[in-house]
């Protein structure tokens, strides 16, 4: 299973991007999409996540500006970022946690990171 990430950038405070990340390979299904981010001499944080089944969770900094979507049928998820702040600037992670079979535990994957750089 590969992951691919896009939609990173550099943008200024109050901005918008929107992250998008596609998994290919051998899916049966996926549990959960997310992203996390990683700043400098910080350790790598979850931001959302979204559950086959639609069920989401945040980081409490980004309620209300960040939205996850997850396409199960398309094996992406997405990321709107809004109304983004100095502090939001990271390398952003996909994440998904795959079933390759129906008896086989889901193994977690990454994708290879995304620059997000906000600043005026």
């Amino acid at each position: 299973v590969q992951l691919q990430a896009s939609g990173g950038g550099l943008v200024q405070p109050g901005g918008s991007l929107r992250l998008s990340c596609a998994a290919s390979g051998s899916i049966f299904r996926i549990n959960a999409m997310g992203w996390y981010r990683q700043a400098p001499g910080n350790q790598r944080e979850l931001v959302a996540e979204v559950t086959y089944f639609g069920r989401t969770n945040y980081a409490d900094s980004v309620k209300g500006r960040f939205t996850i979507t997850g396409d199960n049928a398309k094996n992406t998820v997405y990321l709107q970022m809004n109304s983004l702040k100095p502090e939001d600037t990271a390398v952003y992670y996909c994440n998904m946690k795959v079933k390759s079979g129906t008896y086989t535990p889901p193994y977690d994957y990454w994708g290879q990171g995304t620059q997000v750089t906000v600043s005026s």
